[in-house]
């Protein structure tokens, strides 16, 4: 559970910054530095992650919502892990800022979402299962992450995102987003009912394509 903090545009601080080499998923290791803050209002253990050159006048920004089960083990229900990859990929390229929320779920948590797979398993779709639960469609708040930039200096960027409602959000709390610009699709037979009510339901900007062999078998 989240304990909100204070006001919701309260300033938060650097808590700590450390150096941390990634292994991209192209095989390339590279240099990113982690930080942590103090002061985020909704008093959870986000990061910001930067990479690539650092004198980016307009860096590019990719808010990614924590997700276990496709962050870490690549569970094809979802497109979290490609996605992720993609991101740390691209910011790496043109240099930029990766904002990790500690947002499983969308927000309802890592149990709750996989009772929610249970109820897509028999019939109902992403958001009709949270609803099922007596949950929300999407209980995320980007307001920490409008923080965490303003913390870094990142107060005007390119987002990295599919998702409509982090532009607004952000840009309600002080974030002058220049580009939206999408990610890949990373369709596959077991996520394509996933991301076509993202699609139909959340407008979000993912242009769904018949599956080749590849993806089949994926």
């Amino acid at each position: 559970m989240h304990i909100y903090i204070d006001g919701p545009d309260k300033p938060c601080t650097v808590r700590t910054r450390v150096r941390v080499p990634l292994r991209l998923s192209t095989g390339l290791m590279v240099d990113s530095w982690v930080s942590t803050f103090h002061g985020l209002r909704d008093g959870a253990e986000h990061l910001a992650v930067e990479l690539g050159p650092a004198d980016t006048r307009t860096p590019l920004v990719r808010v990614h919502s924590e997700c276990l089960t496709g962050d870490v083990f690549g569970s094809a229900r979802c497109d979290c892990g490609p996605q992720l990859d993609e991101a740390l990929v691209s910011l790496h390229a043109a240099g930029g800022v990766l904002v990790y929320l500690r947002q499983e779920g969308r927000g309802i948590g890592l149990y709750s979402k996989i009772d929610a797979y249970r109820l897509q398993d028999g019939g109902l779709d992403t958001y009709e299962a949270n609803e099922a639960l007596g949950l929300s469609d999407d209980l995320r708040d980007y307001t920490a992450a409008a923080q965490m930039l303003r913390a870094l200096g990142r107060t005007a960027v390119d987002l990295l995102t599919n998702n409509p409602d982090k532009a607004r959000q952000l840009a309600a709390h002080g974030i002058t987003v220049h580009r939206t610009l999408p990610t890949g699709v990373h369709v596959n037979q077991h996520n394509r009912a996933y991301l076509t009510a993202k699609a139909e339901k959340t407008l979000h900007t993912i242009e769904l394509h018949d599956l080749t062999e590849k993806e089949k078998i994926a």
